[in-house]
């Protein structure tokens, strides 16, 4: 794609508006920008769209917005008149412009005749897999862009199961929109008057108490809370996002009494002004908590990333990505414990999750799988368990803080994922233990295992460069050892071969097709 003819494209096009037009011209003459911008359009990943907030194509605006939703209107017509009277269900999370986004693709939606369910204001991920699956909707479409940092913003499609799009249906948007103007090819209608004649509906309190209702049928033992509430305290934060008002509805239902938000945090505001990036996996967003910690004499703090989705927790003294294996031991252990334990139980993760998962696993008789990184996959991976009858998934985690659990989602679920912390922080309270101490008791057990997540932020054109220089290196030339050890087996998910140093390849993956 030439960029510049792109550049002069929008520039020229009467859909913008004039503050957009004027962006545009302030970045005249610098190409290394309008390159950044318009070398091609955004392409759906395992999270949908993702970019800044900025005018173009290779960013997140409304013309972006109306564009992608034209290319998945098409192809949810194309399931049939049921598919449209099914319609989609439509949510929006805390970040600058998510209502506006929100709405422009709910105006599309209805234009292609389409039923659509809108939240009336921002509501948690979790919440819109919920709605998908609970009205029966064909599709769903979330705007957010989870715990980036607040130049960005998002474009989540799920399809009727409440799972994020598989591949194969991100691929055929991806070709719709190919096919699309982005200024003259989509159909609209004004939003209210959509409201009015019944094509738009909103939702909202109604929705909350059914999820409500299904995220406490997940505790597997209540009894353990109302026995320490009076000594147990939990801080809670929600980084200025959705969970602000759910998460302490779950944990105040479960029976937690002394629970302490962090005010300043409580704050909706998109551009999250106490801390520098709303991530619960950086534990500097955490200071104001810690303070709050300190102050009430709290061993547990809770924070929900913005669209809470992902969940982290911090203990006094600890440091680590371990929650995962904590729930999945405490869930295995007070399922059996109180005789609730399906026949054949499962559990899956995420191929850069702890190998600490897989033996809790199987120490306790529960099925094991592993799938590529993103809960869309995990769905898939349950769906083919229940469709053939064979396991019965209990618990569901990767490495990036996300834990789902129950049959109502198929997505991330820090509503979920709080309640069972605060429930399992009570049964080790009553022990007399942190979750420090359970972790421990974990290694002791099962053994030793150590793992750590580095991020590494590789923004813009340049970002992509680097990072696909880095997989052909690691291709055409991969390491011999690594940190002084030597390097035996690798494995390639490009095509799912196994190489051994000295024999080549010598085996296959049972995944295979992701970089």
């Amino acid at each position: 794609m030439d960029y510049m003819q792109e550049y002069e494209k929008w520039l020229a096009s009467p859909a913008l508006t004039p503050e957009e037009h004027a962006e545009l011209e302030s970045i005249r003459g610098d190409e290394k920008e309008i390159r950044e911008r318009f070398y091609g359009p955004l392409e759906f990943g395992t999270a949908g769209l993702r970019g800044t907030m900025k005018v173009g194509l290779h960013q997140m605006n409304v013309h972006v917005i109306r564009w992608a939703t034209q290319g998945f209107a098409n192809v949810i017509c194309a399931e049939g008149e049921e598919a449209r009277r099914r319609g989609v269900a439509l949510c929006m999370d805390c970040r600058n412009h998510s209502m506006e986004f929100a709405r422009a693709a709910a105006e599309v939606c209805a234009a292609n005749g389409i039923h659509v369910r809108i939240f009336e204001s921002l509501r948690p991920t979790p919440e819109l897999s919920f709605a998908v699956r609970e009205y029966g909707c064909q599709a769903g479409i979330n705007v957010t862009a989870s715990h980036n940092p607040k130049e960005y913003n998002g474009y989540k499609v799920y399809w009727s199961d409440g799972a994020q799009l598989p591949p194969h249906k991100a691929e055929a948007i991806a070709k719709q929109m190919e096919a699309i103007d982005i200024f003259t090819g989509f159909k609209s209608c004004d939003f209210d008057k959509a409201v009015a004649d019944g094509s738009i509906e909103m939702i909202g309190a109604e929705t909350d108490e059914e999820f409500l209702r299904c995220v406490l049928e997940q505790a597997v033992n209540k009894d353990v809370v109302r026995e320490v509430a009076d000594d147990l305290r939990i801080v809670y934060t929600p980084f200025h996002g959705c969970g602000y008002k759910l998460v302490p509805e779950a944990l105040r239902r479960l029976g937690i009494k002394h629970l302490y938000p962090v005010e300043q945090q409580m704050v909706i505001d998109g551009s999250f002004p106490t801390v520098e990036s709303p991530n619960p996996e950086n534990p500097e967003g955490f200071y104001l908590a810690v303070d709050l910690a300190k102050k009430v004499d709290s061993n547990l703090i809770i924070g929900t990333d913005p669209d809470s989705d992902r969940i982290g927790t911090m203990v006094r003294d600890a440091d680590g990505n371990q929650l995962g294996v904590l729930l999945l031991d405490y869930i295995i252990a007070a399922r059996k414990e109180r005789g609730i334990m399906p026949a054949n139980p499962g559990t899956v993760a995420s191929i850069v999750t702890t190998a600490m998962a897989r033996t809790v696993a199987e120490a306790n008789g529960v099925h094991f799988e592993d799938t590529f990184t993103g809960f869309k996959f995990m769905a898939e991976r349950i769906a083919e368990w229940t469709a053939a009858g064979t396991y019965k998934y209990i618990f569901a985690f990767e490495e990036s803080y996300g834990y789902m659990c129950g049959d109502y989602v198929r997505d991330k679920d820090a509503v979920t994922a709080a309640m069972l912390v605060a429930e399992m922080a009570a049964f080790y309270h009553k022990k007399g233990m942190t979750l420090l101490d359970a972790i421990n008791a974990l290694y002791e057990k099962y053994g030793w295992f150590e793992e750590k997540t580095i991020n590494l932020v590789m923004p813009g054109l340049d970002g992509l460069e680097k990072m696909a220089a880095l997989m052909s290196t690691l291709r055409t030339q991969p390491p011999k050892e690594i940190a002084g050890e030597e390097v035996i087996r690798i494995r390639d998910y490009s095509d799912g071969s196994i190489w051994v140093a000295g024999l080549g390849k010598v085996d296959k993956t049972p995944i295979a097709g992701s970089n």
